[in-house]
């Protein structure tokens, strides 16, 4: 018997409510797998531990928003399993299936009827005097950032070796193109189709007025060393995990051996997805 691995956003009754709708609707003909979590809530016997999430599975239902696909998506590592997002409030960029079309959308990946858009994700490494003292992917972007109450910071920052020049900013915002719409949209970065596989340098509140965004090409290796002391500054992957950073430490950004398969709306195109969630056209 196949199985999905159903992922609920915490402490959300409608999640809840919707995992439960798709164990009455689909368990007797498949294996629905709850994230333990919600699975303790729901009083449901088959869990799975977020780490092991996709094992096995067809395909994995994500019940919540973008944040909940993102952590999602850090946690594949390379499996391939392609993911169902479902918005249960406003439409998401990346979980754009409604509830009411849930059921449907089902059907139609276990009958093979279906099309993924493949995501590039970051590899993301923190060396300090010269040893690798943290590693991750993500799907967004991984932001170099002072604390509310620090100064300016200046981070010297290096593309493929080579000097770029030192950003004396608020941060610094390593984006993919599916990153493009979040962080880096609202400090002036531009929009890059997801289908892109570039890394998009963003500065955030710089210094110099005449530093502007960048798009890089889609092997470049970004390097952004921590050229302030005495300030409290953190290193934040797609808004969600946070890793305290230190006078020198190097943060190499480049594109990660990872994709991501999203699987797309039948009924919704990227673009529309894009002119609704930024009210394009709207007096």
């Amino acid at each position: 018997m196949e199985s999905i691995h159903v992922v609920c956003k915490r402490k959300n009754d409608t999640s809840l409510r919707v995992a439960r709708d798709l164990i009455e609707r689909f368990g007797r003909d498949l294996d629905v797998y709850v994230d333990e979590e919600a699975a303790r809530a729901l009083h449901w016997e088959k869990e799975f531990e977020l780490e092991h999430v996709g094992q096995g599975a067809r395909v994995i239902v994500v019940l919540g928003g973008d944040g909940t696909l993102l952590s999602v998506a850090r946690q594949l590592q390379g499996n391939n399993v392609p993911i169902l997002g479902v918005n249960l409030g406003g439409l998401g960029f990346l979980t754009e299936i409604t509830v009411e079309e849930l059921p449907g959308m089902i059907g139609s990946i276990l009958k093979g009827i279906y099309t993924v858009s493949r995501r590039m994700m970051l590899a993301v490494t923190v060396r300090r005097r010269d040893e690798e003292i943290y590693t991750i992917s993500a799907l967004n972007d991984a932001v170099i950032t002072k604390d509310a109450l620090a100064r300016i910071i200046d981070i010297e920052t290096y593309v493929d070796n080579e000097y770029l020049t030192t950003y004396r900013a608020d941060g610094l915002i390593l984006s993919t193109p599916t990153g493009s719409t979040g962080y880096s949209l609202a400090a002036g970065g531009p929009i890059l189709h997801p289908g892109l596989e570039h890394v998009i340098v963003t500065p955030i509140c710089p210094h110099t007025l005449t530093n502007r965004p960048i798009i890089l090409a889609e092997d470049a290796s970004i390097k952004a060393v921590l050229a302030s002391r005495d300030e409290r500054v953190i290193l934040t992957l797609d808004g969600q995990i946070g890793f305290p950073l230190e006078f020198g430490d190097e943060v190499i950004v480049r594109r990660s051996e990872y994709r991501v398969n999203l699987i797309k709306s039948g009924t919704k195109g990227y673009f529309e997805v894009l002119r609704t969630k930024l009210k394009w056209g709207e007096r």
